[in-house]
């Protein structure tokens, strides 16, 4: 597996520790802090992605975001040309929920979709959606000032515990039979809104918090100033912008039938962290 020492992907390994012939990947490999083999690779070297996968059977690609599209596509691509010359024979991919279609980091994960459709190899595509996690730290200063905000409006969006998406992956990976050539979209069973968290962080903390919107100017004035490298921005913008026009709040999916039991709440993923 790619990106082990990422938050997805070490929640993966660690349910992956008790598979025999698991390796973990990543550029870190010494930050690693569970006990499996591991091997050096960087996306931004297709010598080390070739050596990396040589003699694995499975490969998890988590997306290497975090960088401008053209970057990210070919990092995806250099990974799926080495698998593909290292004779893998099916690749697991964390792709981004059919809602996210209009977010600015959606192209990277359609045009890998495409590749692994057109390659060699056999795939699965998994749909993550938004994490519950990437509300803490606005719900963490929500604890503190007792004001969640952000340029939701009266959106709502379906997001998911990184836990349960870490535990359907892991399941995939180990037991890839019968996956083979399927897109699973990966989404939470109630869409919560920016009202839903303040309440979430009341309860949590026993205090008092009201949730205060804003624009999407003062958030992208509070992000420039804020030293945030330019082409993050626009991701940071674009997400909060597609969740309150009512584009991410679709729940329905595979996450329940795949974990085999109701997903975990997003607002008690919130609320915990908090408390």
């Amino acid at each position: 597996m790619t990106g082990a020492s990422g938050g997805l992907g070490s929640l993966v390994l660690e349910r992956l520790t008790e598979n025999e012939g698991v390796w973990a990947a990543s550029r870190t490999p010494d930050q690693l802090s569970v006990d499996v083999p591991t091997r050096h690779i960087d996306f931004d070297d297709p010598a080390s992605l070739t050596k990396g996968f040589e003699g694995a059977e499975v490969v998890l690609l988590i997306s290497a975001g975090y960088a401008e599209d053209d970057v990210v596509i070919a990092r995806h691509g250099a990974a799926i040309d080495a698998a593909e010359q290292a004779g893998v024979g099916h690749i697991v991919y964390t792709s981004l929920s059919a809602a996210g279609d209009h977010l600015a980091f959606a192209l990277p994960h359609r045009w890998t979709e495409r590749r692994l459709m057109a390659g060699r190899t056999d795939w699965t595509i998994l749909r993550n959606g938004i994490y519950a996690e990437m509300s803490i730290p606005g719900a963490a200063e929500a604890a503190a000032t007792g004001r969640f905000t952000g340029p939701l409006g009266e959106g709502r969006l379906a997001a998911v515990a990184r836990a349960d998406l870490a535990e359907v992956t892991a399941k995939i990976v180990a037991e890839p039979a019968g996956h083979g050539g399927k897109i699973y979209e990966l989404v939470g069973e109630h869409a919560i809104g920016g009202a839903d968290i303040a309440r979430a962080v009341a309860e949590a903390t026993g205090r008092d918090v009201v949730y205060e919107p804003g624009t999407l100017a003062q958030l992208r004035e509070a992000l420039t100033t804020a030293g945030v490298p330019g082409w993050q921005i626009p991701i940071v913008v674009s997400t909060y912008s597609v969740i309150a026009a009512g584009f991410m709040a679709e729940t329905a999916g595979d996450l329940a039938d795949l974990l085999g039991r109701a997903p975990q709440s997003a607002l008690d993923v919130i609320a915990t962290a908090v408390a």
